[in-house]
């Protein structure tokens, strides 16, 4: 066991990334880890950390899901009144972070967000259980409540009146997708002499490569 939290180490050595084995597009590099990263069975596989900021620039950082992704960019699906639904109304610009600690890999997108069409939120929300629709009806995302019971009572309430009805996807709630202008892939190597190559997207929708320093 380490004696200090300074202690607590770990020496990547399992791949090299280098620029000769990169895709030219960077959506088609993400592509070619994410296969690796769902063959490799990694728990939560599309976890993803949101960070967001305020107009005034007071970040904020959550766990998220991915829910799908193409060309156009990284779609996840929140409550838009909830907290990081405000930071994205004031300022909509975000940041994802994967850390695929199994294959000592990271990707970090930077870009900018919008909300995904009302179709395509209607189509996710339909697709999921039963519990999380209900959930996302009577959660008033990030506010502050009483306690566990005051929500337990509210979801009760809610199904005795909805237990016969269809239930469509409320208004205050569905997907952002971010659409990426530089993404980092990031391989550990050992001695900290990690691999990063970052990808910037040019005017002419294509995209410079360049490595980073560790």
């Amino acid at each position: 066991m380490p004696s200090t939290i300074a202690d607590i180490r770990k020496d990547y050595m399992l791949q090299s990334l280098l620029e000769k084995d990169v895709e030219a597009d960077a959506i088609g590099q993400f592509d070619k880890w994410w296969e690796e990263a769902v063959r490799s069975e990694i728990t939560e596989v599309n976890a993803m950390t949101l960070a967001t900021a305020s107009a005034d620039g007071v970040p904020s950082a959550r766990i998220v899901l991915l829910k799908g992704y193409d060309k156009r960019g990284f779609v996840f699906f929140t409550n838009y009144e909830s907290f990081k639904g405000k930071q994205l109304a004031e300022n909509p610009r975000a940041c994802l972070l994967f850390f695929w600690k199994e294959l000592e890999r990271q990707v970090r997108i930077t870009g900018l967000v919008e909300k995904v069409s009302d179709a395509e939120s209607d189509t996710y929300f339909n697709s999921r259980p039963e519990g999380s629709r209900i959930g996302a009806w009577v959660s008033p995302q990030s506010q502050v409540i009483a306690n566990r019971q005051w929500l337990e009572e509210r979801e009760n309430e809610f199904v005795k009146e909805h237990s016969e009805k269809p239930l469509p996807r409320p208004s205050h709630w569905g997907g952002y997708r971010i659409n990426p202008i530089c993404i980092e892939f990031w391989q550990g190597r050992s001695n900290r002499l990690h691999d990063r190559i970052q990808y910037t997207l040019k005017e002419d929708a294509t995209w410079l490569i360049e490595r980073l320093a560790p």
